[in-house]
């Protein structure tokens, strides 16, 4: 099991009361206060992010990619450990900001600023829980399907989505999908998406087809499953716009029912 996010997390947890304790040890108790707030804060992020949980809707991420005043306030050691850690992985790290996996789709990390985005205007598809979407975008057609980091979107988002951007490559607009570093949720989507376009026949070779052109992506078993769970019960195949067809199935009509 990849418990990811959850271990790094208890571990910032455990670091932040240490530090709590080390200034009550020396009288500092107002100084004290926040640092406990921050260990308490971040040992609920874990457990709601533990595979077992998953709970990414605890930060109410809006569905036009802000956040509500009461998950700033209250999750701030959180969302901006995350901004910052993203910040300082990103000064020390080669990775190209996103990667053209074919003509018109992208995948790469979060758009902190309008220069990440790749050119033309694209549809963006967001994995990310933590992440917001930055003003200078909301021009952009958007979709968020909020994922913890390290864990994957449901079988049922990795659908939705490919229907969405199946629909904008239908009006030639490109698409970009955006986890926080272009690794692992959004290369799940992005796997779905070519098998269903009909660029690779099922999501292992999309994700061999994928590493060629972004070698550096992680996906994990948790990814893998749902992958494979989306495969079991596709609702659709493409044709020659790329848009999906329906399945005429009983089954696969019961599930995007389920899913709509």
């Amino acid at each position: 099991m990849d418990f990811g996010l959850s271990v790094l997390i208890a571990l910032n947890a455990a670091a932040w009361l240490l530090l709590f304790l080390c200034f009550m040890s020396f009288g500092f108790t107002l100084l004290a206060i926040p640092l406990l707030y921050a260990s308490l804060i971040s040992w609920l992020v874990s457990i709601a992010s533990h595979p077992s949980i998953n709970l990414p809707m605890l930060l109410g991420k809006n569905p036009d990619g802000s956040f509500p005043i009461w998950s700033t306030v209250m999750f701030f050691p959180y969302l901006y450990f995350s901004r910052v850690f993203s910040m300082v992985r990103r000064s020390i790290n080669s990775d190209e900001p996103y990667s053209q996996i074919c003509e018109g789709i992208y995948v790469g990390g979060w758009p902190s600023s309008p220069s990440l985005l790749p050119p033309g205007n694209p549809a963006i598809i967001d994995c990310t829980a933590e992440f917001p979407r930055i003003k200078e975008l909301k021009g952009h057609s958007y979709l968020c399907i909020p994922t913890w980091d390290t864990r994957s979107p449901q079988p049922g988002q990795i659908e939705s989505a490919v229907k969405w951007a199946c629909r904008k490559r239908a009006r030639n607009q490109p698409v970009f999908i955006h986890c926080a570093y272009g690794h692992g949720r959004s290369v799940a989507v992005m796997c779905a998406l070519i098998v269903a376009l009909g660029i690779v026949e099922d999501w292992k070779r999309a994700e061999k087809y994928i590493r060629e052109r972004r070698p550096y992506i992680r996906m994990n078993s948790l990814h893998h499953k749902a992958l494979e769970e989306w495969s079991n019960y596709r609702l659709s195949s493409p044709n020659r716009n790329g848009e999906p067809n329906p399945s005429g199935n009983t089954k696969s009509a019961m599930v995007e029912k389920k899913i709509d």
